[in-house]
């Protein structure tokens, strides 16, 4: 019997870059950019982000909780899923598995 180790977080490569945008307080709040990657692989994707986004303003309660959960499902499918949440805000973010750009 062969045993295979499974791949470390360090060892898996992003198979897609994305860009969740808000596009303001009037629906839809919501948009992808798409920087590289499988289409049926992001759409599939962004049929689930839609699902949890879709009424949500940035500034509703369960808008963190539900980002939360979108950024560990980018995770799960080896997705960087940055977010751009307006000029006027500090918490557009990078997905935790990916360091901020210079910090090498």
């Amino acid at each position: 019997m062969t045993v295979v180790e499974p791949e470390t977080e360090e060892e898996q490569t992003p198979v897609a870059h994305v860009t969740i945008v808000y596009l303001g307080p009037v629906a839809p709040h919501w948009d992808l950019q798409v920087k590289y990657g499988d289409q049926k692989l992001l759409d599939d994707f962004w049929t689930r982000v839609n699902a949890r986004l879709l009424l949500l303003p940035k500034h509703d309660p369960q808008f963190r909780r539900n980002r939360e959960r979108v950024n560990r499902d980018a995770e799960r499918e080896l997705i960087i899923c940055d977010w751009d949440l307006g000029e006027d805000d500090a918490e557009s973010t990078r997905t935790a598995s990916t360091p901020p750009p210079g910090a090498e």
